[in-house]
């Protein structure tokens, strides 16, 4: 959905990578009630043309250094699907085959 190359768990890299982001994928059998909860109540007050987020920040650290937390669906339908060629064929070589 974010158009790069998905590295996998065991490698030194990044979860997924691509041209214009680097991401770490967390999967977990049950994500904290109130995170959902406070994703749902973005969605909620937001209008179509607001991306709901939910800011997360941690007592005693700086605003700035703060959490933005999405539904990836969110962030897909704001910012538009990434298409799969953006990679070059030379970074493809360099990344080698997707693991699945």
């Amino acid at each position: 959905m974010l158009g790069g190359q998905r590295m996998g768990p065991g490698t030194d890299r990044a979860d997924v990578r691509c041209n214009w982001l680097t991401a770490e994928v967390k999967h977990r059998k049950t994500l904290p009630a109130w995170l959902l909860g406070a994703l749902d109540q973005a969605r909620q007050y937001s209008t179509e043309a607001q991306l709901p987020v939910a800011v997360l920040h941690q007592h005693g650290a700086r605003i700035a250094d703060s959490l933005v937390v999405m539904r990836l669906n969110d962030f897909v339908a704001w910012h538009g699907e990434i298409p799969k060629d953006w990679f070059t064929e030379a970074e493809r070589n360099e990344v080698g085959p997707i693991p699945f």
